[in-house]
C-alpha cells in the first residue's frame, strides 16, 4: 500500500505511532477535534494526551493517517479493524475523522476517507463503518458523497442506531 499521496499541496501519510513528531501531531489534531462542538467541546485529558500514541502502538488493529496542508498537520483519521461475523471477514471502523478549521473545504476529508478505504481493501475488509452526529450536516453530506449510508436489515425494523454504555 502506498502510504503517501499528494494532491493540491495536500499530503496524506500513514502514522508511525513511535515517531515522536507524528505522535505529537496525532495528539494535537485529535485534541483540536475534541475541542470542537462536534467532538464534545472538551480537551482530551492530560493522561490521554500523554499515553495515546504509545497505547495505539501496542495494538495491531489500529491505523491512522495525517493530512498535511502545505506541510502542516491539518487532518486526521483513526481507524480500528473489527470483524463481521455475518460475512466472516474483517471490517474497518473509522473511529475519528477531523480537519482543522483553517483547512476545511479543501477535500482533505475525502483524501483521508480514501486512505482508509485503500487500507481496508488491502486488508480484505468487507466494509467501512463510522458514526456521525445527527446534527453534523457537513460531515453527513461528505460521507454520503463518499458512498456511506445508514443501513437496515429489514425495512420494518428501521435503520441501525449506534448506542454506547460507558465503562
Amino acid at each position: 500500500m502506498n502510504d503517501t499521496k499528494a494532491v493540491n499541496e495536500i499530503e496524506i501519510k500513514a502514522v508511525n505511532y513511535q515517531d515522536p513528531e507524528q505522535a505529537k501531531q496525532l495528539v494535537y489534531l485529535l485534541n483540536q477535534y475534541a475541542l470542537d462542538p462536534m467532538g464534545g467541546a472538551e480537551p482530551l485529558a492530560d493522561s490521554v494526551q500523554a499515553e495515546l500514541a504509545a497505547r495505539l502502538a501496542e495494538r495491531s488493529d489500529t491505523f491512522s493517517f495525517i493530512a498535511y496542508d502545505d506541510g502542516q498537520p491539518a487532518g486526521l483519521i483513526n481507524c480500528v479493524e473489527g470483524f463481521s461475523t455475518f460475512v466472516a471477514r474483517p471490517l474497518m471502523n473509522i473511529h475519528d475523522i477531523a480537519v482543522v478549521p483553517a483547512s476545511r473545504g479543501r477535500g482533505i476529508s475525502t483524501l483521508l476517507l480514501q486512505a482508509a478505504e485503500n487500507l481496508a481493501k488491502a486488508r480484505n475488509c468487507c466494509k467501512l463503518t463510522l458514526e456521525v452526529l445527527q446534527g453534523n450536516q457537513v460531515a453527513k453530506a461528505s460521507y454520503l458523497k463518499f458512498g456511506f449510508a445508514g443501513y437496515e436489515l429489514d425495512p420494518e425494523m428501521g435503520q441501525a442506531v449506534f448506542w454506547q454504555k460507558k465503562l
